[in-house]
């Protein structure tokens, strides 16, 4: 199992960034956003494309409190592999920067939204789809 996950150099501004922007908490929260929209995106991302450790690192317990199984679980139904598999802790990586960097050009061309304007818009287009 893993302790700790580290978001790539380039989004250690973008975290913060959306941090302060969508005012939604602190930076695991964000993160914890992150992932979970690029998981809804249904990309698979591939190992041999991961980028560098060198930005902000999360402890397992601050990025996801009470809820990590889920947040495993998640990736691992995504990926169709056991919660145990040592793959996890890349994948967790690359689809929480894979997701700041869609965050990040979304918020962009959105200049005066906040953070509780875009997730009700998010719910309500993925309640519209069902």
């Amino acid at each position: 199992m893993f302790t700790q996950i580290r978001t790539s150099k380039e989004n250690r501004e973008i975290v913060g960034k959306l941090t302060r922007k969508l005012n939604l908490g602190t930076e695991n929260i964000i993160a914890r956003i992150a992932l979970t929209y690029s998981l809804s995106k249904d990309k698979k991302m591939d190992l041999n494309d991961i980028q560098n450790s060198s930005g902000k690192e999360y402890s397992k317990a601050v990025l996801f409190g009470d809820y990590l199984d889920y947040y495993l679980g998640l990736v691992a139904i995504h990926y169709d592999i056991y919660i145990s598999d040592k793959d996890i802790p890349k994948y967790i990586k690359m689809h929480i920067d894979d997701g700041l960097q869609l965050l990040d050009q979304e918020i962009n061309q959105k200049s005066n939204i906040d953070g509780f304007d875009f997730l009700v818009e998010k719910v309500d287009s993925a309640l519209n789809t069902i």
